[in-house]
């Protein structure tokens, strides 16, 4: 389990909280609904709030990595180029640890992996939209279930490598389609996705412990996730024992 650092409000009026600060980077607590880079449609986005978390240095941060509009939770931002660089190359390398929280449609088992290759639907460079390919990028999803209710189930999910919609199309194609997903699950254009960024582990600097954030669960997923068992104090539950068989998709 990732221990919970502390929330510092950073924009109360976006609902943005700051979870980690040094002289490298920052790690944030995006709120759903908020894109990264701005779009088509317009409206706010989290370049907006850039130059808000300078904190005296010259130039705004940037993000190191990706995180879609409707997921909430930690976002990693460096804090100069140098910095930039070294982020993403822990990112692209796959040493950084990173851990989600899920509500899914189903009843996956107790734990797991999936091991199933993604690829996007369409040649068009500007559709995200996934599908699994046996020809695609190779993509392996670690997984447990931390409670389950009324037909639904609490995940914790660890993505070993980083596609795009890498979560949301492995849980649909195992048949627990992720809460609240429009475009892999049953939800309509009004579901709020239940997927939230839980925290992350990062070897920022080699001679010290890697750097553990974590953000807590948004305000959107709380009913579901305490039906599921989520303590008060919003920590995750005793993890369930193994079923002892693995799912559709599963290494080995």
């Amino acid at each position: 389990m990732i221990p919970e650092a502390p929330n510092r409000s950073v924009d109360p009026q976006i609902g943005l909280s700051l979870l980690y600060r040094d002289a490298l980077m920052l790690v944030i607590d995006k709120p759903a609904g908020l894109p990264v880079h701005p779009g088509p449609k317009g409206g706010p986005t989290l370049t907006d709030t850039l130059d808000a978390l300078r904190f005296g240095l010259p130039r705004r941060p940037e993000a190191a990595h990706r995180l879609d509009r409707d997921t909430s939770g930690c976002l990693v931002l460096g804090r100069h180029a140098k910095a930039l660089a070294r982020l993403n190359r822990l990112f692209a390398d796959g040493k950084v640890e990173k851990t989600y929280w899920a509500l899914v449609e189903g009843s996956p088992p107790d734990e797991g992996q999936i091991d199933l290759p993604l690829a996007r639907r369409s040649d068009d460079p500007r559709s995200w939209w996934m599908k699994a390919d046996p020809a695609g990028l190779p993509s392996l999803t670690h997984f447990r279930v931390l409670g389950r209710a009324e037909g639904r189930a609490w995940m914790e999910l660890r993505p070993v490598t980083g596609r795009t919609h890498q979560l949301r199309v492995h849980c649909s194609e195992m048949g627990w389609p992720i809460v609240g997903d429009a475009i892999y699950g049953g939800a309509g254009r009004d579901g709020v996705l239940q997927l939230h960024a839980r925290g992350l582990s990062l070897p920022l600097y080699p001679k010290r412990a890697a750097i553990a954030v974590s953000a807590p669960a948004p305000g959107h997923m709380l009913d579901g996730l305490s039906a599921c068992g989520l303590a008060p104090d919003g920590a995750e539950n005793n993890p369930l024992p193994s079923a002892g068989e693995g799912a559709r998709g599963a290494g080995g």
